[in-house]
């Protein structure tokens, strides 16, 4: 299904949590099932050529086959709502998805790259509340903010090999 998340997020302004709504509350982000899109697509560009494989998902019940760009291996372990719920902003691994015809993979998602954010997570830390707002940027010294929210919420993201590796 060629999904555009620059008209979608972008456009339309279509929050994230709206088709991944597990994100808050699970390990996973949850890929939306057909009837996320049927909400909206039932009567907005409901003959579509472009939605018939939506179209016929939600008629047999058989999931839509999206294609994961953002997959991690098996031995490895990402709790969405870990890092959500403490401030890390989509944008910080995702990129700029509001500006995205086909989502594609902006940072390296290794294992370096995350030990990096969890032995310096300031540059990321933002407000919960403002965790899926692509355009966010601090009215303060971004580290000064991190450093801040990072006191508060007593944020002290582990560095040991079985924290993601399991």
């Amino acid at each position: 299904v060629p999904y555009s998340h620059a008209i979608h997020v972008g456009q339309l302004g279509i929050d994230c949590r709206y088709c991944h709504s597990t994100v808050e509350i699970s390990a996973e982000a949850a890929i939306p099932p057909t009837q996320t899109c049927m909400n909206c697509h039932s009567s907005v560009r409901a003959t579509s050529e472009k939605l018939l494989p939506i179209r016929e998902s939600y008629a047999t019940g058989m999931p839509v086959e999206w294609i994961r760009v953002h997959d991690l291996p098996d031995y490895v372990f990402f709790n969405h709502s870990a890092h959500v719920m403490r401030g890390v902003g989509c944008v910080s691994c995702h990129g700029r998805i509001d500006t995205m015809e086909e989502v594609y993979k902006v940072k390296p998602l290794s294992m370096g790259w995350c030990l990096d954010c969890h032995r310096n997570p300031e540059q990321h830390l933002r407000p919960v509340e403002f965790v899926t707002a692509m355009d966010w940027v601090s009215e303060k010294d971004q580290l000064k903010l991190g450093a801040e929210l990072r006191q508060i919420h007593n944020i002290n993201p582990p560095q040991d090999c079985n924290a993601c590796h399991r």
